[in-house]
């Protein structure tokens, strides 16, 4: 038995009972990490150092780099995976606009928040004292970094987290809590000698491996770049985000699952829409098309400019 801030609790019992917690809240992936054997590594800081981050200014707020001053007190990050994989294809030709994946269906940080919410209001009922908070992308924790500590998957060659059950289809969260939980193995890297999602990135924009340089990054120019007109890049009919890394990776190939989240089947104009509807999209029909998607980042005069870019 282990005591915290007033209230006594069996850590490997309590460790269990979130794992299963997790899982049957729909949560395909789970692992702990504990936040005192945790030292910053200096990738993200000579990542920043070299202007990788472009117009990203958010990814240089300090709390990245320090947990601790995201939430005082905290010992423990339970890491989550939500695989969002669905097998259908892209048609070729180059009449088409192509969506990344990850866009295709509800926007995942509803999903993950839902879950996310239900676990962390589970797990402060558990003991008085239990405090935590949920994050999805939506705060600066490196969600990869952590995950890779709780043993989920590896960061790759291409900067995304791999993991053994569902390649790197997936979408990453965690629960930052002051319980000081048993913590899983960190992953090790399995992408051994490979070098393809580099070889097949159009615009070079993975200029070393585990280095992505948003500024010749076709997702970062087609989802964040806010300038009227984009960098004369090779964008191979992206208009938002970009799957290139993904799709040629021998993980993702032998084992990626199809999902059974509902919420990320796609919508039908996504798979397959026209450069050349897109160019014209008016207002009320990207409404109409793109309520409660992520791709509401994406603005209607972007996602325009982005078509219209594949056009030139």
């Amino acid at each position: 038995m282990s005591g915290c801030n007033g209230f006594v609790v069996n850590r490997e019992q309590l460790a269990q009972a979130v794992k299963q917690q997790a899982l049957e809240l729909g949560f395909h992936q789970v692992g702990i990490a504990a936040v005192a054997d945790w030292e910053p590594d200096g990738n993200l800081q000579n990542w920043l150092a070299k202007g990788y981050q472009a117009d990203m200014a958010w990814m240089e707020n300090p709390k990245r780099q320090d947990v601790q001053a995201v939430m005082p007190g905290v010992q423990s990050v339970i890491c989550v995976a939500l695989n969002y994989y669905t097998p259908q294809t892209r048609p070729s030709g180059k009449a088409y606009a192509k969506i990344s994946r990850y866009g295709w269906g509800r926007d995942y940080h509803r999903a993950l928040h839902k879950r996310l919410k239900r676990l962390t209001t589970w797990l402060t009922a558990q003991a008085e004292g239990i405090e935590a908070r949920y994050y999805a992308d939506t705060g600066p924790v490196q969600d990869k970094v952590w995950a890779e500590r709780a043993g989920l998957g590896w960061i790759a060659k291409n900067s995304n987290l791999i993991t053994r059950q569902y390649g790197s289809w997936v979408f990453l969260g965690e629960v930052l809590t002051n319980l000081a939980l048993p913590s899983d193995r960190p992953h090790t890297s399995h992408c051994g000698t490979c070098t393809r999602c580099l070889d097949a990135c159009p615009t070079g924009a993975i200029a070393a491996p585990f280095q992505v340089d948003a500024n010749r990054c076709i997702a970062y120019h087609t989802i964040e770049n806010r300038a009227e007109t984009l960098p004369d890049l090779d964008f191979q009919g992206w208009v938002a985000g970009c799957d290139i890394c993904q799709d040629v990776c021998p993980w993702n190939q032998r084992f990626a699952k199809e999902t059974d989240v509902a919420e990320f089947q796609p919508a039908p104009w996504n798979v397959a829409p026209s450069l050349a509807e897109l160019a014209d999209l008016s207002d009320a029909e990207y409404d109409r098309r793109f309520t409660g998607s992520a791709l509401r980042r994406i603005k209607p005069w972007m996602l325009r400019r982005n078509a219209r870019q594949n056009l030139r």
